[in-house]
């Protein structure tokens, strides 16, 4: 075992978990083990909600001039130790350090805009009548959890904690138990930078921990990545619970390739997409309508991919279950009479036989029917179906019940505009393989790729982490009486 037994992080210091059963945390590069993590119980998620509420009167209260100054070191703290952090990711999730890399940066990128969130939340303020004041102020919730999966180890949990945590509240993080090395990493930075102890604590565990968090009467806001399934779980026991939640789903991103689309980038970023840490991201193009003749760019497309090679810029998927599943999907396609293009399945690595990888495939002529079409895979694997206009590519697409993203591929700028305004995501790009909007602009998809209101990133994510205050002031008795006071 390559790191000490994982323990949870509780008020400023990491804490055996009460109950002795353990998961085995195996790196999907190699198969080794890397270390055990505990399935904590629900008095452990009590010491932790306990030592949030006794951080958060003196947290809340703290300016928040002053509580960005711990992001402002926290961010520098990111920057030195970027190489450490990404080849944890790469080593406990499988993707290529490179992809890590990246991730780490997103990380640092989330963690500056919550230094600027004090130019963000200045409230307002108006003389409604003549000596009367209206004052609007943004005030932290409490104590808040974060759900997080294992495909972004790092930057997932980052979407989450220097928003929620410099806007004034308290945080109680369960990381995916197959990746849950990076949070206890994140949890030392953050006092390293200078947290207070409590302020943000890291709880292990399975499904157990996430009912448990879903139901605990002192935790006043959920937020939850993972599949959709799972999502409206979630959504539905916290909010039963009165808590406010805001948890994102799966996705099934189409791309559509209109025949003027410019061939080399295209094909460029299809491939990308499609096998960018292995696919295992919501944001992964998994569909590809071709509107017409696009056969010259498939062909491209498949060239691309066979240039994405296992084991040196393709990743692994997280374990052995997930390869089983994402190479099933291409086997029942192939039986559905679809034709395999590119085909990844029975992926081997020289040196890392441990290892659980899928390389990266096109499939070619499916229909909208086929379970590779409307299923989220989570693999380097597209499904190309075939459409004669732009209004059939835009049925399939709106006819998908995720809606996280959808981009098209041309060098029409009417008919960008027309897809961009037709497509049922909350995420569109046009030319862009990965439409993932850049801070300040938030994060979040349509339909059944997120339940609740708001926006988990960005500017939208102060109305999810804070509730307004409103305050009328009158001082001055000589102003008189009237309707308005």
């Amino acid at each position: 075992m390559k790191y000490p037994a994982i323990q949870n992080f509780i008020n400023g210091k990491f804490t055996p978990a009460s109950a002795a059963r353990t998961l085995n945390v195996v790196s999907p590069l190699d198969g080794n083990l890397l270390s055990t993590v505990p399935m904590s119980g629900a008095s452990d998620l009590d010491q932790a909600v306990q030592a949030a509420q006794a951080a958060f009167p003196i947290w809340s209260k703290t300016p928040i001039k002053e509580r960005v100054q711990v992001f402002f070191r926290y961010k520098a703290l990111l920057e030195k130790n970027l190489k450490e952090l990404a080849e944890l990711c790469s080593e406990e999730n499988g993707k290529t350090y490179g992809e890590s890399v990246a991730e780490i940066e997103k990380c640092i990128e989330l963690t500056e805009f919550a230094t600027s969130l004090p130019q963000l939340i200045t409230g307002e303020l108006l003389e409604v009548s003549k000596g009367v004041e209206c004052r609007t102020e943004h005030v932290a919730l409490g104590v808040v959890a974060s759900i997080v999966p294992f495909n972004f180890p790092a930057m997932v949990p980052n979407w989450t904690i220097p928003n929620a945590i410099a806007l004034g509240n308290c945080m109680i993080m369960k990381p995916s138990e197959k990746v849950p090395l990076s949070c206890g990493r994140i949890a030392e930075l953050l006092q390293e930078a200078g947290l207070p102890d409590g302020v943000f604590n890291v709880v292990h565990g399975d499904v157990a921990m996430v009912n448990a968090i879903c139901d605990h009467p002192n935790i006043e806001a959920v937020s939850f990545v993972g599949s959709t399934k799972v999502a409206k779980i979630v959504y539905q026991r916290a909010t039963q619970n009165l808590k406010r939640c805001l948890a994102l789903g799966g996705a099934k991103n189409h791309l559509m390739v209109l025949p003027d689309a410019i061939p080399d980038m295209t094909a460029q970023n299809v491939a990308a997409s499609m096998s960018g840490c292995a696919g295992q991201r919501c944001m992964a193009a998994s569909a590809m309508v071709g509107v017409g003749n696009v056969d010259h760019i498939i062909a491209k497309i498949c060239d691309e991919a066979r240039k994405i090679v296992p084991g040196e810029n393709l990743g692994a998927v997280i374990n052995k279950e997930s390869q089983e599943r994402i190479e099933s999907y291409i086997t029942q396609a192939e039986k559905d009479g679809a034709k395999i293009l590119v085909d990844g399945r029975n992926a081997k690595v020289s040196g890392k036989e441990g290892g659980t990888y899928v390389g990266p495939t096109v499939i070619d002529f499916v229909t909208p029917d086929m379970s590779v079409a409307r299923e989220e895979i989570f693999g380097p694997v597209i499904s190309i179906m075939r459409a004669n206009t732009v209004d059939e590519a835009l049925a399939i697409e709106n006819k998908n019940p995720y809606g996280n993203a959808a981009s098209v591929f041309t060098q029409n700028g009417g008919m960008a505009r027309y897809i961009m305004e037709k497509a049922s995501a909350g995420m569109v790009g046009v030319n862009v393989g990965v439409p993932v909007p850049r801070e300040p602009f938030s994060f979040g998809g349509w339909n059944e790729s997120k339940f609740g209101v708001g926006d988990i990133t960005g500017k939208s994510s102060i109305e999810f982490w804070t509730k307004l205050k409103k305050t009328t002031v009158k001082w001055n008795a000589e102003a008189g009486v009237n309707w308005m006071s």
